[in-house]
């Protein structure tokens, strides 16, 4: 007796697991599709700020006679580029002095900035609404109208004329930005936990390191991120204060003086240039959550 066997459905419909599989393909070709419709004009903004940074580092490894042509695509990855631009004369030297800047600036800057903003957010004093004002007009100074009796007071009256002393110290007195910044953030922390660190014994300054310094690391974060770019990339302050002396020009400055020696050398003038950018670029990308949170601002988590 010979029994017969019931055909499965994939071998009754022989074509169902491919038309499924056509299905699932075209499903996902539309997600895509939709993906990149609805995030289009973010792509677009993504391109126009990354394309330029492409074409410097292919243009940083090209070589000296590709580097003036149109064509985009390096021929030969030139890799020794960026160890000629490192073995300039006097570019370690640069590195040095910008990261003793920015380092010092930027600590400077949160140490002195912060005990003024919490003074500010959680004191009430009498001409506490001036001082708020004042702080806001100083945001509205131009560096500008400050600089000759500055330069005169710390080139001509103490000395500090080609060092970066005279951009480092005025650090340690606030900034007008940063207090304000750090101000805001205090504002929305509640006052019930400075009320209560002050019942448990707490001080003022107490206060400020145990309680109030760790609610406001984001806003920290972000003005030290702030702060440190600035140094980073200052061109103005070195150049009227560290100008007549090589030993104390930054990256910033440094870097003027070398695409102007490098004027026909554009392969090494990028390399340069994606060396000076790449410390901020990575700084950000690592802190950019912390940078983020504290410029929205968004208070206390509960």
């Amino acid at each position: 007796m010979t029994l017969s066997s019931t055909p499965t459905l994939t071998e009754a419909r022989p074509g169902a697991s491919r038309t499924g599989t056509a299905a699932a393909r075209a499903a996902r070709r539309r997600a895509v599709l939709h993906w990149v419709a609805v995030h289009s004009l973010a792509i677009a903004a993504a391109l126009f700020f990354l394309l330029p940074f492409v074409f410097v580092f292919l243009t940083s490894v090209m070589d000296d006679q590709q580097a003036l042509t149109t064509d985009y695509w390096p021929t030969s990855w030139n890799w020794g580029n960026y160890g000629k631009v490192w073995d300039t004369p006097g570019f370690l030297t640069w590195w040095r002095n910008t990261l003793v800047y920015a380092g010092a600036g930027t600590l400077l800057t949160v140490v002195s900035s912060l005990p003024v903003a919490y003074a500010l957010a959680k004191f009430r004093f009498r001409g506490r609404n001036l001082a708020l004002m004042a702080v806001i007009a100083m945001m509205m100074l131009p560096p500008q109208v400050t600089v000759i009796p500055m330069y005169l007071f710390w080139a001509k009256q103490m000395g500090l004329g080609g060092s970066l002393w005279p951009l480092i110290i005025p650090m340690a007195f606030g900034d007008a930005f940063s207090i304000f910044l750090l101000r805001q953030f205090l504002m929305t922390i509640p006052k019930e936990y400075v009320e209560a660190a002050r019942i448990d014994g707490c001080g003022d300054l107490r206060t400020l390191l145990r309680v109030v310094l760790p609610m406001a690391k984001p806003a920290i974060a972000a003005v030290a991120l702030f702060q440190f770019f600035y140094c980073w990339n200052d061109y103005f302050g070195p150049q009227i204060y560290a100008s007549n002396n090589h030993q104390a020009w930054t990256l910033s400055y440094g870097l003027e003086s070398f695409k102007a020696a490098h004027h026909t050398n554009w392969n090494l003038t990028m390399a340069a240039t994606l060396l000076v950018m790449a410390p901020v670029i990575v700084l950000f990308f690592f802190a950019q959550k912390a940078f983020i949170e504290g410029v929205t601002l968004t208070g206390v988590k509960g």
